[in-house]
């Protein structure tokens, strides 16, 4: 197995990476607190989210946690969720809160999911497997990226009921044809059209932190790798990852920025008639992502879309727009379709928010990230259960035995 010593060169004042062989099987060690109670260490993603960020190289951590421009995006789909208030209610006796739904017809115990994450096996070894075997034993929805580490055919035997496909339309129709056979014939059953990547965004940030993707492993890189070994082992062992599914249909392997990566190269900014082509080829549900303007959510609605997804991509595309959380109310309004919701939910009451707000349902993506960066495979059912009895919880105070409860509890939103 490797392991890093740090030396320094004398010539150059650099350092230099020497590597020896050592004895240092990959077992995660945060197994050593999995017989105690997680909650008693770890009773908030915060707590996962610190502790991720120690075990996850910096480069890799810049990607997951970054946004672009100032990052005030990102910050204002935080503290726009903070200004929505839920009045509490009393004497409504004892009550075990349900949290159960229904999405495109299916029937799901909880109000959220997993949204898609590019490379997300490279912020966790093995993440897409981990990730498709926990929510299928939740019973909810997985979504997997086109620019994910692993193919729709790799995750085959994990996926659940529930799987999603994630698609960054291509320019060749030959090759969306070919995604999308894939997709289908590996048990994904809804299609997630992304829609608010229509230029690479510059996400400074993760530049700055040194992501190429797929990565490059010089000694900047090698240097952090050094100091996440249980990380860097796991790696290792499953070898760097490269986003498979987009490198399966182009020869150009090289590395690129991070904000540039290889799905640039072949995809483009979808127009409506390119959204009524896809309507017409994919014959299941047909859910549209990055949706924050009610004339569009209206539009697709007549279009023939299934669902519509309110989503800023976490702040990760624009700095200078509005937080999604503001813009869910007139969206609702534009539509009688179901509508997702995600970007800067940090805990249960956060999922209560959007819900009172007019989301029929809530996905995640960083957090489910933050637990398997902490804890490996039992972090990413962790984020399931902290959310779980965070929405039990606050479901009792506000008196909401059911989520149907929640939009007769919302109270006045305090000024931003």
């Amino acid at each position: 197995m490797l392991s890093f010593e740090l030396k320094y060169a004398r010539r150059r004042h650099l350092p230099a990476l020497h590597f020896r062989r050592v004895a240092f099987p990959f077992t995660d060690r945060s197994s050593s607190v999995l017989g105690m109670d997680l909650h008693s260490k770890y009773p908030a993603i915060s707590d996962l989210k610190s502790r991720a960020k120690r075990r996850i190289p910096h480069f890799v951590w810049e990607y997951l946690d970054s946004a672009t421009g100032d990052e005030s995006t990102l910050h204002r789909n935080h503290a726009a969720l903070q200004n929505v208030l839920l009045r509490t209610s009393v004497l409504h006796g004892e009550f075990t809160p349900d949290l159960s739904t229904s999405l495109l017809g299916q029937d799901h115990p909880l109000p959220f999911g997993v949204a898609p994450v590019g490379m997300s096996g490279l912020i966790w070894p093995g993440a897409e497997h981990s990730l498709a075997r926990m929510a299928a034993q939740e019973n909810i929805p997985y979504c997997l990226s086109t620019m994910a580490s692993k193919t729709p055919d790799d995750l085959a035997g994990d996926i659940g009921a529930h799987a999603w496909f994630q698609l960054y339309p291509p320019r060749d129709m030959g090759i969306l044809d070919d995604m999308l056979r894939r997709a289908k014939a590996a048990g994904f059953t809804t299609l997630v059209l992304t829609v608010d990547v229509p230029v690479a965004s510059r996400r400074e940030r993760q530049i700055r932190g040194g992501m190429t993707n797929p990565p490059t492993v010089g000694p900047k890189i090698l240097a952090q790798m050094a100091l996440c070994p249980v990380w860097t082992n796991g790696i290792r062992k499953a070898g760097m990852p490269r986003p498979k599914l987009m490198e399966s249909y182009t020869e150009n392997r090289s590395a690129l920025p991070s904000n540039q990566h290889i799905g640039y190269l072949m995809r483009t900014s979808p127009d409506w008639d390119y959204f009524k082509a896809l309507r017409e080829t994919w014959d299941g549900p047909l859910v549209v992502k990055g949706v924050m303007n009610p004339g569009d959510a209206a539009r697709l609605s007549d279009e023939g879309a299934d669902a519509i997804w309110v989503s800023n991509h976490a702040g990760r595309q624009f700095a200078g727009g509005a937080a999604t959380i503001t813009a869910l109310p007139g969206i609702r309004a534009a539509t009688r379709l179901p509508v997702i919701f995600d970007s800067g939910i940090t805990g249960g009451l956060d999922i209560l928010r959007a819900i009172a707000l007019g989301a029929d349902f809530v996905m995640l993506g960083r957090a489910f990230h933050y637990g398997l960066g902490a804890l490996g495979d039992a972090g990413a059912a962790h984020v399931v259960d902290i959310l779980r009895q965070d929405m039990i919880s606050n479901m009792g105070q506000i008196g909401a035995r059911q989520l149907s409860d929640l939009p007769a509890t919302l109270a006045t939103p305090a000024a931003p």
